[in-house]
């Protein structure tokens, strides 16, 4: 209940200071237990997927979040988050994780780690592949998507949830080596970039280009 009533609060906070949209919320299972993978803009990202799922959210969160902002760090831990070791291989948080999905939460990771400046997809950590080929469960992918590097009062915002990839697609060799992985994460991958507006790549001028213009 103290988790609905928190939810429904800041839906209409984040409705109110943003232009908030959601597509493809179809795609949503209505029961928890999934794996949810988003690109990672800002610092909103966690709240805006939480608001367009469905289920009870579980996220892993870098420990510098819990060092900040009180307010923020209430809230975060309100809505589910746990801290992470960031580059270490944090094995237990690894284990929460799947404790998290198997208990019937949903559980969303940024596999890119930190949060893209430019709107471009990075190449994402194998951490999402290995959760989710223990776990067993289907993953979500899922878009961010607003203009210019920072967010503003009355910014838009387009959350796109994907179609699921199916467990089936994303299961293990008895002894999955690094390839294996990084082939999995590639396919998650491919999945929240296809729902993200990338900005276009300005061509670059050769020297005679440049001299001409």
């Amino acid at each position: 209940m103290f988790y609905r009533f928190i939810v429904f609060i800041v839906r209409i906070a984040m409705h109110i200071w943003y232009d908030l949209r959601f597509e493809g919320r179809e795609n949503c299972p209505k029961k928890g237990g999934y794996v949810y993978a988003s690109n990672h803009r800002s610092y909103v990202d966690p709240v805006v997927v939480v608001l367009g799922g469905h289920g009870k959210f579980n996220f892993m969160a870098k420990t510098e979040l819990f060092e900040g902002n009180k307010l923020f760090c209430w809230l975060i831990k309100a809505l589910g988050a746990f801290p992470v070791e960031r580059g270490k291989g944090d094995s237990a948080a690894i284990n929460t994780a799947i404790d998290k999905i198997k208990s019937g939460h949903n559980l969303l990771i940024f596999p890119e780690g930190t949060r893209s400046r430019t709107g471009k997809v990075g190449r994402g950590k194998t951490g999402v592949a290995l959760i989710a080929a223990m776990a067993g469960v289907d993953v979500i992918p899922v878009g961010i998507n607003f203009e210019g590097e920072k967010l503003h009062f009355r910014s838009k915002i387009i959350v796109r949830f994907g179609p699921a990839i199916p467990a089936s697609q994303l299961e293990l060799p008895a002894e999955p080596n690094p390839r294996d992985l990084r082939s999995l994460k590639n396919s998650i991958m491919d999945g929240v970039r296809a729902l993200v507006d990338e900005p276009e790549e300005v061509p670059k001028l050769t020297e005679n280009q440049e001299e001409t213009a």
